[in-house]
């Protein structure tokens, strides 16, 4: 199996290969993107995403949520692989799939009652990402206290999404506002890991991280706007 022959933390690299890393992870995340519309903008144009986006309606979503964190945990051990490059780009492939397929019911509804809200979320979500990753560069700062806290807000956002499933209530703006600014932290958290932790070989990885958080945040402000409607 391939063993990688440059295994240093991005903090201790030579500053050309911080750039390589830094690049690379990038270029893959532009690169994931690019894919996620393509599949997006082959599914909801297509009988295809229809039929996906009856059978997800059809179906209790607290076994699409279990289903989807599953294939991402799966999709990040893959993309931490030490010993296959392929499996690393199979977990960063798996999640920009499992991200596609869960926003079908929410961007067709979107692009059949409120296009313009599609393009106004990812306008707000491309300002904000590029505000929270030039923080991260411009202050150099450890973000990775963060860990924590991102890890008990996610705890307690699937514990209430859990209930709003269950019992029916509608989690209403102020949820889906705290949901963008736990995706924002989980991007400012990722950043700093990019700059501080990660190692000059987990490109792949990094990027899995960033797109994570941009998939969710387009998410929640796609939402937003839509409930302003």
């Amino acid at each position: 199996m391939e063993q990688y022959a440059n295994p240093y933390v991005v903090a201790a690299a030579q500053p050309t290969e911080r750039a390589a890393f830094i690049r690379k992870t990038y270029l893959h995340l532009a690169g994931a993107i690019a894919l996620f519309v393509g599949i997006e903008a082959f599914l909801i144009t297509s009988p295809i995403g229809v039929s996906i986006a009856n059978a997800m309606l059809g179906v209790n979503w607290l076994i699409i949520l279990g289903l989807f964190m599953v294939v991402s945990w799966v999709a990040n051990k893959w993309a931490l692989s030490d010993v296959s490059r392929g499996k690393q780009y199979a977990g960063l492939g798996l999640t920009v799939v499992a991200w596609s397929i869960i926003f079908v019911p929410l961007l067709a509804y979107a692009s059949q009652f409120d296009p313009q809200a599609i393009g106004k979320a990812a306008i707000v979500t491309g300002f904000l990402f590029a505000g929270i990753t030039a923080t991260a560069f411009i202050t150099r700062m450890d973000f990775s206290f963060l860990g924590g806290f991102l890890a008990i807000g996610s705890f307690v956002a699937l514990g209430v999404i859990v209930c709003g499933v269950l019992f029916g209530f509608n989690l209403g703006t102020w949820f889906m506002a705290a949901m963008v600014l736990l995706a924002g932290g989980s991007i400012l958290h990722t950043t700093s890991q990019i700059i501080h932790q990660y190692r000059t070989d987990q490109y792949v990885a990094a990027s899995l991280g960033l797109f994570a958080g941009i998939a969710l945040m387009f998410w929640y402000i796609l939402q937003i706007f839509m409930s302003r409607d």
